[in-house]
């Protein structure tokens, strides 16, 4: 699989472009969807920022997290910032970081969730793609048909049949991505496509983990990003039922 495209002096990586547009493509959606339901798309602007800046740190310090024994056999990984970055520690950094952001805007959070996160899961689909060309994120040793065989990436092993995890991903992120959207045409109580994402996201990744083969850290048999799909899924859950609660209470 190819990751690195060459035009002349200009060297580009397919996981940077997608990334890229994974942010692009989220930044747009957010903003149309928000202009149709008459909101502040400025707000839109400030936590797409708080996304890119809150989600590179969270992503970066969990990565160090995960990678402590590592990082103390060789300290250099500390200053390594073209590889280590973990997608959970992304959305949760970016996350909190629109949520101050609100606060100081003295805008609705949880209403601006629910608008931007059906987006944010259509860039983690890009994003999952750029995994799949650049190799990392990659799947455990198959002899399904439906396989992929790297011959020159850098993080999976190569001329070895690995299940596509990262396509399947993408296929999922999209999927949530779409459904999140047609639901919240539906008018559902605030807090509610929040929530959906976090169940949702959360059960997919969970499974997905199964089939990967790539180190993540690990708390016993389940690896780091079980435990925290476990944590938001409960999350969600709680977020669900007290979202329900409050709109049958506002419609009464």
């Amino acid at each position: 699989m190819i990751n690195t495209i060459h035009l002349g002096p200009l060297t580009l990586h397919i996981y940077g472009i997608m990334t890229a547009l994974g942010y692009l493509s989220a930044f747009i959606i957010s903003e149309v969807r928000a202009k149709k339901k008459g909101m502040d798309t400025d707000i839109i602007y400030g936590i797409f920022w708080c996304a890119v800046l809150g989600g590179s740190l969270g992503s970066k310090l969990l990565y160090y997290t995960v990678s402590i024994p590592d990082i103390l056999k060789d300290p250099s990984i500390l200053w390594d910032f073209q590889n280590g970055w973990v997608v959970y520690g992304g959305i949760i950094g970016g996350v909190l970081a629109s949520l101050v952001y609100c606060r100081y805007k003295k805008a609705d959070f949880v209403s601006y969730l629910d608008l931007v996160l059906p987006a944010v899961a259509f860039a983690q689909g890009c994003g999952r793609i750029g995994c799949f060309f650049a190799g990392c994120c990659y799947g455990r040793e198959t002899g399904f048909p439906l396989h992929i065989e790297y011959w020159q990436s850098e993080y999976a092993p190569n001329g070895v049949k690995l299940i596509p995890t990262q396509i399947y991903s993408s296929i999922g992120d999209f999927a949530i991505a779409f459904v999140l959207m047609a639901y919240a045409k539906h008018g559902p109580a605030k807090g509610m496509v929040a929530a959906g994402y976090c169940i949702l996201y959360s059960i997919g990744r969970f499974i997905i983990e199964i089939f990967r083969n790539d180190y993540r850290g690990a708390v016993g048999f389940l690896s780091t990003s079980q435990i925290i799909s476990i944590l938001i899924l409960l999350l969600g859950l709680a977020l669900f039922a007290h979202a329900k609660k409050a709109g049958k209470q506002a419609a009464d």
